[in-house]
């Protein structure tokens, strides 16, 4: 597998409280860094040390609540011009960036990128290296508004046919062998289900009501990439970046019928184009290209 990028100073973790008990921000947990034998990090008192880190979204449907394994990597303190560290620190030490997801059943353990800025990253390491297999682009810029548009999206720039192309990213960290609620999920048997054989599916979250969108923001930039679809010269692109390798297709999940339709709507009528990556991480931080042949199901 071809090497992306690496993630400096990462570190295994366990999420302790969500929300910290120093910040009430459900952003913001308490952890405790696990060493290479999996003890907690003491102090001189022989007390674990507890330190705060930012979590990129709320539980991460499972992947990063209390009593998750996670991957975290230290905050950079921002210097003055002059040198001298700033004198008011950030809350957070550190960031969450990847899950130890662990299937027992199956004795099976899978690292899982589930910070959003790392499919951005991911992509944009993909189109510097020229690696994926229908989509390249000579020169691109980042978080980008077009003219006449009311979303920022993540690339606009030049194809290698000179086509001007606007691509959003989306980032997939959830898998499962059926995409449905919880509660009929529990009714079912998938012990005969081999490993790789899930189902990525975006979007999931938390909603105030059943019928609600999961996310607003998701369904905005499918609307404003169909409307560049149909108004510009540009060739509007969706990239669903999933952070694992257990799956074996990819889906608008069932569970938003109105995003759902709204991308199936919009890739039938030709007006977006759906591109779907997936990689794989190491615990030493390592980001893997995987595939990007993925069964695509609307």
């Amino acid at each position: 597998m071809t090497e992306l990028f690496k993630l400096d100073g990462l570190v295994r973790a366990v999420v302790l409280h969500r929300p910290s008990k120093v910040s009430k921000t459900p952003y913001v947990a308490d952890i405790h860094l696990v060493d290479e034998n999996g003890n907690f990090q003491k102090n001189d008192d022989g007390e674990n040390i507890i330190y705060q880190a930012h979590c990129p979204s709320l539980g991460c449907c499972g992947l990063c609540v209390v009593g998750s394994n996670v991957y975290v990597c230290p905050v950079e303190e921002k210097q003055k011009k002059n040198g001298e560290p700033l004198k008011n620190k950030k809350v957070c030490q550190f960031i969450v960036y990847l899950s130890l997801f662990e299937e027992k059943e199956k004795g099976h353990k899978e690292i899982i990128g589930i910070h959003p800025k790392l499919a951005e990253r991911i992509v944009e390491c993909c189109l510097q290296q020229d690696i994926l297999t229908n989509f390249s682009a000579i020169q691109y810029r980042r978080e980008v508004t077009l003219e006449d548009s009311n979303s920022r999206f993540d690339f606009a720039g030049t194809t290698c046919n000179r086509n001007p192309f606007v691509l959003e990213v989306k980032n997939v960290p959830l898998a499962d062998y059926a995409d449905c609620g919880s509660k009929e999920r529990k009714k079912m048997d998938f012990s005969k289900s081999e490993y790789g054989e899930k189902i990525s599916y975006f979007p999931d979250g938390y909603r105030k009501k059943k019928n609600d969108v999961v996310s607003p923001r998701a369904l905005k930039h499918i609307q404003e990439l169909k409307k560049i679809g149909n108004t510009t010269f540009y060739e509007p692109y969706m990239c669903y970046v999933i952070q694992r390798t257990d799956s074996n297709c990819f889906q608008t999940s069932v569970m938003d019928p109105i995003y759902k339709e709204a991308v199936k709507d919009a890739v039938e009528n030709g007006e977006v184009e759906i591109i779907v990556v997936s990689v794989k991480w190491t615990d030493d931080g390592r980001c893997l290209f995987h595939r990007d042949d993925y069964i695509v199901n609307l």
